[in-house]
């Protein structure tokens, strides 16, 4: 059987009791995997939305991303050692950076001595020491503490954690010390191949074992009988990152890693657009090019076809996220394992 994911946690239309009911779907379908995205719109938070699907599923490996600075990298380890302890060591997280974006809307220093991704890496330095439930001490330029432990043995004293990443610097630092990497939503599967030439490169020059090194990403599924209105119904989440805040964070390193299907002379029109007319004129403005070709979008044939194509690129663990409320049923059907 193919491996596969299901992703929930970034559109409004779930609540956490349906995110728990529809990860239960998941794992009765033979769904490896069911992963939460912690965002900076505010949707739900992770550890509520985890422990719920914990309680909910038996067998569903868990995955998260938690943004670093929103928690301490102490509490981070005792919450991810909690959780793994309530779900019998189904838990995996993927921590990632804080950008100055993620700062300014919870209210947190945007100059710190330290790059978003120096902070990163001493996290999940210091979390690897932490879960091993022996004291520990660790010294970096942003996270410092002595002689620190939890107090009870955890579970497991090793649970993987994976690196979120877009860009150059993220990508070569989830080579560098990631178990695996979960590579961006809205992302195409040429960007994917050159993505993981870069992170492949690196941890063979760190020493690492590529065989053993976990390849996921998160795919955007729209499913409708008709391929225009599946595009119309996955439009609003291309437009998120493109509008003038995510512009530098998300399309610009996307393009410098080789995205071949954000064109550098389209961007002065979605700055125009977003101008004009907020979200509602910018969704109008993306080209169906740009969902065609980022998301895996179309009739239930074509997303299938699209899915295997990330899979040909170098995707171990497709964690697939529905664009709209009444598809998600049809996505976890479409995809059943069993």
């Amino acid at each position: 059987m193919a491996r596969v994911g299901f992703a929930l946690g970034y559109g409004k239309f779930t609540n956490v009791r349906e995110i728990a009911n529809l990860m239960q779907q998941a794992e009765e379908r033979g769904y490896e995997m069911g992963f939460f995205s912690e965002t900076i719109e505010l949707m739900r938070d992770s550890v509520t939305a985890l422990a719920a699907i914990g309680l909910a599923t038996k067998r569903l490996v868990l995955g998260s991303t938690q943004i670093v600075r929103l928690r301490g990298p102490v509490v981070m380890a005792q919450t991810l050692a909690s959780l793994d302890e309530l779900t019998g060591g189904r838990m995996t997280l993927a921590p990632g950076a804080c950008t100055k974006s993620h700062a300014r809307v919870h209210s947190l220093a945007t100059e710190l001595g330290a790059t978003p991704a120096e902070v990163l890496k001493e996290y999940i330095e210091s979390m690897r020491l932490l879960l091993t439930g022996e004291k520990v001490s660790y010294h970096g330029k942003f996270v410092n503490f002595d002689n620190v432990g939890l107090p009870w043995k955890p579970v497991r004293n090793y649970i993987p954690l994976y690196v979120p990443a877009t860009s150059k610097t993220g990508l070569r630092l989830a080579g560098q010390i990631g178990d695996g990497v979960v590579l961006n939503a809205v992302c195409s599967p040429e960007y994917t191949e050159n993505a993981l030439r870069i992170i492949r490169e690196a941890a063979e020059a760190a020493g690492r074992d590529w065989s053993k090194f976990e390849v996921a990403q998160l795919i955007n599924c729209s499913i409708e009988e008709s391929h225009k209105k599946a595009l119309d119904e996955m439009r609003w989440e291309v437009a998120t990152k493109l509008d003038p805040i995510q512009l530098p964070f998300i399309a610009g390193p996307k393009m410098r890693v080789g995205e071949p299907y954000i064109r550098k002379e389209d961007i002065p029109i979605f700055e125009k657009a977003y101008a004009k007319g907020g979200m509602e004129v910018l969704i109008k403005a993306v080209p169906d090019s740009y969902v065609e070709g980022m998301t895996a979008s179309g009739t239930p044939d074509e997303v299938k076809k699209r899915v295997e194509r990330y899979r040909q690129a170098g995707v171990n663990l497709p964690l697939l996220r529905p664009a709209a409320n009444h598809q998600t049923q049809r996505l976890l059907d479409l995809f059943t394992q069993k």
